[in-house]
């Protein structure tokens, strides 16, 4: 955990199921008591070529106040002068988060992880 300005920074864990992914999550609270959350994610793996296959990463968070929480789909992208994959999410919750991890799912919308979790920051 690293915090500067008012902002915190946290890195990912190093995942058995993609290996060469890395990240970190920003939370910064604002003058209205949301936390500004920035999620940058490089060298994750197409979800399709993961086994079982998926069609997209998911985020969550977890709170103490409202428990755990879909909190968006990873875009992902490759740079112009790169072919890394990079994956970003930036959301404000009302909630302050207390962790965060990514799965592997068919749905964007789905209210509950049932697919495998990819990367976790652990409990903040």
């Amino acid at each position: 955990m690293l915090q500067s300005c008012g902002t915190t920074k946290y890195n990912f864990s190093t995942s058995s199921v993609v290996p060469a992914a890395e990240g970190s999550v920003k939370v910064k609270k604002d003058n209205n008591n949301n936390y500004s959350i920035n999620l940058d994610i490089k060298r994750l793996a197409d979800p399709q070529r993961l086994s079982p296959a998926k069609k997209m990463y998911v985020v969550w968070m977890e709170t103490e106040q409202n428990g755990r929480k879909n909190i968006g789909q990873l875009k992902t992208s490759s740079g112009l002068l790169s072919s890394t994959l990079t994956s970003s999410l930036q959301t404000v919750s009302t909630f302050e988060p207390t962790g965060f991890f990514i799965t592997a799912e068919d749905d964007a919308n789905i209210q509950y992880p049932g697919g495998q979790k990819v990367l976790s920051t652990g409990s903040l």
